[in-house]
């Protein structure tokens, strides 16, 4: 049976994105996990401030963003990740996002950095 992955505490960047996205390596992502719940805040590059929110089972996860750039605009969406465990024993995620308050999808890669 694979080993249950739990998100909390863990810190992840951005290391793909695609052109319509904002997150790219100098976005931060800090998790908790409270069971089935995830919750991150994250901020870096183009974004000053951002939040997620979501259902993560231990393999994938089912989030809600919000977001506010350099500019000052806001955005929102939702994604869906295949969430792994890297060889080395860091989180890798394989997102599928897509804006709701903009028109916009994309795939995006996040890892874990090492503490």
């Amino acid at each position: 049976m694979a080993k249950q992955i739990s998100l909390d505490g863990r810190t992840l960047v951005g290391i793909a994105n695609d052109e319509e996205g904002e997150v790219n390596g100098d976005t931060q992502f800090q998790f908790e996990q409270a069971g089935d719940r995830i919750y991150a805040q994250y901020s870096g590059g183009e974004i000053v401030e951002g939040h997620l929110i979501g259902a993560f089972d231990g393999s994938q996860w089912d989030i809600r963003y919000v977001q506010m750039n350099e500019d000052g605009d806001t955005a929102s969406g939702h994604s869906t990740g295949e969430v792994s465990l890297l060889d080395d024993g860091r989180v890798r995620v394989e997102d599928e996002w897509a804006w709701e308050s903009k028109p916009g999808t994309g795939e995006s890669i996040l890892e874990e950095i090492e503490s």
